[in-house]
């Protein structure tokens, strides 16, 4: 026979045991405590800020690079040639008469080359050397003999290792192929140029690290 004290155990047991069931039944119910919340899915990148943003960023930055390079391009060519003229005219040295006609030739030839590239960026042509370039020009027009030759090689080296310089930068990085192609043959020419001055310095004894006499006064 079952006594009270017996009977209120049963109840206790059976009402614990239900109450873990309901516990048990509550963690696989969406929304219950124990369930494990799914991640949540990572947000694409906006265009305007993500990568592809970088992206257009940095190819607009190497097409305005690209236009650069070849408007300077044609500026310093317009400027080799007025100083390869005025080398012929003022030179009393035959190398140096046949460096500054090669230089027209040369220069004449590259920058035939170039200019479609140009009306295809879009850069207009130059009306003629910077007036950095201009400056130059007019400091070589008051000198001639002796004089002249030692500043106009010493322009000439120093010109033509910034040029090639930048010919094989842009050569490397540039982001339009007619522009890229134009660098790599341009910087051929360039390192030629360079080192038939080079040689011209060495034959007439003048020094290319902007420290002589001549270089001095011109400043």
């Amino acid at each position: 026979m079952i006594t009270k004290r017996m009977y209120s155990r049963l109840l206790l047991c059976s009402a614990f045991t239900i109450l873990l069931n309901a516990m048990a039944v509550a963690q696989y119910q969406p929304g219950g405590a124990g369930q494990q919340q799914p991640n949540m899915p990572t947000q694409p990148n906006n265009p305007s800020t993500g990568s592809m943003g970088t992206d257009n960023s940095l190819a607009n930055q190497q097409a305005s690079t690209d236009q650069a390079f070849v408007r300077k391009a044609l500026e310093g060519g317009a400027t080799e040639m007025q100083l390869g003229q005025l080398a012929q005219q003022k030179s009393q040295s035959e190398d140096v008469k046949q460096f500054g006609q090669k230089m027209v030739e040369d220069h004449t030839q590259l920058g035939e080359q170039m200019k479609p590239i140009a009306q295809q960026l879009g850069v207009k042509e130059p009306k003629g050397p910077s007036k950095k370039d201009k400056q130059l020009i007019a400091k070589l027009e008051g000198l001639s003999g002796p004089h002249f030759d030692e500043a106009y090689i010493q322009a000439m080296v120093k010109d033509h290792k910034e040029d090639l310089k930048e010919f094989k930068n842009e050569a490397q990085s540039a982001l339009n192929q007619n522009v890229k192609q134009a660098a790599q043959q341009g910087a051929g020419v360039i390192s030629q140029h360079l080192q038939m001055i080079e040689q011209i310095a060495q034959n007439h004894n003048v020094a290319t690290d902007g420290k002589s006499k001549t270089s001095a006064s011109m400043q």
